[in-house]
């Protein structure tokens, strides 16, 4: 009986986090159509920030007529994560998983959501960005790099969960994540290189090509 209670707990959670998903992809598709019939696209703000700041930063730009609280709420998720649409095998966040580096909820942002598992515990960030601030400056973090047992990241055009190290990431664009400036993942080259020439990459990385110089210049921080 034990066990039954446990899986049914496990399988609510698996129910929760996909709700939630399906929910910021409705959201997402919605704010698309609102955005392109009802607003100014080039004048909204860029993809950056809390929901709740966007929502502020649209009111600002009056990109858009006035809107309800809904709609503006379906607009900031469109600038924040993009065209959506649902995929199997996507990163699962739980709803209240919050970035250790920047301290954001992570499952509102699944277009750019990663991960690292540390001795069975998973850390959830909102982007490649802080995933890497915290994996590359271990000495800001009480953890034995040694004992990663998987990293993941999130394919930009699928939101297909992807080992990081297996990975292709252009380093910076026009596309602006939560925080700011970021490396973008993409499972194949292919699509990475397609990302470069539509959106203004600086260049096309792999994991263990991105330093601590190239992840602290997209915040606009230049370190020896």
């Amino acid at each position: 009986m034990k066990y039954f209670y446990i899986l049914l707990l496990l399988s609510y959670t698996l129910i929760a986090n996909e709700t939630s998903l399906n929910k910021i992809i409705k959201l997402s598709n919605k704010g698309e159509k609102i955005a392109s019939t009802l607003c100014q696209v080039d004048k909204l703000p860029p993809a950056t920030g809390t929901i709740e700041q966007l929502i502020d930063h649209i009111k600002a730009s009056k990109a858009c007529p006035p809107l309800p609280k809904s709609k503006l709420e379906a607009v900031a998720y469109f600038i924040s994560n993009g065209s959506m649409k649902v995929t199997q095998n996507h990163l699962y966040v739980p709803q209240g998983a919050k970035c250790p580096v920047c301290g954001m909820f992570v499952s509102k942002y699944p277009k750019w959501a990663a991960s690292i598992t540390i001795e069975q515990q998973i850390h959830y960030f909102d982007g490649v960005k802080d995933m890497m601030k915290y994996y590359i400056f271990d000495g800001d973090f009480p953890y034995d790099r040694g004992s990663i047992t998987q990293m993941m990241v999130s394919d930009y055009y699928t939101l297909e969960a992807i080992p990081a190290k297996e990975a292709f990431y252009v380093n910076d664009s026009d596309i602006f994540g939560p925080m700011g400036r970021e490396l973008i993942p993409f499972k194949s080259e292919k699509s990475a290189k397609a990302f470069i020439v539509d959106h203004n990459g600086k260049g096309l990385l792999k994991f263990h090509e991105i330093t601590d110089k190239i992840v602290m210049k997209l915040d606009g921080i230049e370190i020896e």
